[in-house]
């Protein structure tokens, strides 16, 4: 298997599915073999690459709860090297069923082992809570990325989600790994965008992601077509961030990012004056 990343944060609303989707996208149109598990019963990860998550008829809950094969799970996206294991409302009850199972944490886990090495890359996307579903894909992860909203709210469950990925290396995964924190909805027109970056940067340091996302109509506009924004508007400013984002996703990896990527990482660094007040 390739490296697992969850992106986590029990706060919602902070860019979560948008910055998975988005990577998922980049990094598999750089010719990687890309898995994005949804792991949230709202099903935006599934909706946002095309797939109707009404429609979908075995999903991750079966794959955690009647322990189906998630190679008949997985399902193809519009962009090539990209599959999807896809969420729906179903999962929802997920959590309180599995609390009486053996090994709950872990079967996640069990799963992905079961996929072997067909993908470069999985991409977990955690429901907005520390709750069981959270546990397992942390339990499953070789690193954990953050996205933190560019507000003081977001940055007051931080140490909460900090002090839970302890527990998990303490109890459940040593070796899991923080891949970063990635700061969105950066809006450069206001003073409180940039002091909450200022701050992040200050406790963090080289945890925090050099490339900033803007706030972004595009990227809002997006999940309601079913598109990443990689297909949907591939020139906006939210494009780009992400884009470059990947590129240094991959830098953090020690692997090395396509041209296109590299090129758009490039692009960001020229622009990067204006480009975080830029709202389209």
């Amino acid at each position: 298997m390739g490296e697992i990343i969850a992106c986590a944060n029990q706060k919602g609303g902070v860019g979560k599915t948008t910055t998975v989707v988005s990577l998922a996208s980049y990094l598999a149109l750089d010719s990687r073999r890309v898995l994005l598990v949804d792991m949230d019963p709202q099903g935006n990860a599934t909706s946002g690459v095309g797939i109707d998550k009404d429609a979908v008829e075995l999903s991750v809950y079966d794959v955690l709860l009647g322990e189906q094969d998630p190679r008949q799970a997985v399902q193809p996206t519009r962009i090539d090297g990209l599959d999807v294991l896809p969420s729906n409302r179903g999962l929802a009850g997920a959590e309180v069923e599995l609390v009486p199972s053996a090994g709950r944490e872990r079967r996640l886990k069990r799963a992905l082992d079961g996929l072997g090495d067909t993908y470069e890359f999985v991409l977990l996307d955690c429901p907005p809570s520390l709750g069981l579903l959270t546990v397992n894909a942390l339990t499953a992860a070789n690193s954990v990325l953050i996205p933190l909203q560019c507000e003081y709210y977001a940055l007051e469950g931080l140490g909460q989600l900090m002090a839970t990925i302890d527990l998990i290396r303490a109890h459940l995964n040593p070796d899991l790994a923080m891949k970063g924190v990635i700061l969105t909805m950066h809006d450069g027109r206001t003073s409180l965008s940039a002091d909450v970056t200022i701050e992040v940067r200050r406790h963090l340091g080289e945890q925090v992601f050099e490339v900033v996302v803007p706030r972004s109509v595009r990227l809002a506009e997006a999940p309601s077509y079913g598109e990443p924004i990689a297909t949907f508007s591939p020139v906006s400013r939210g494009a780009l961030a992400y884009q470059a984002i990947a590129a240094e996703l991959l830098d953090r990896s020690g692997l090395q990012p396509g041209d296109s990527l590299r090129e758009a990482r490039e692009r960001y660094g020229a622009s990067r004056g204006g480009h975080e007040g830029e709202a389209r």
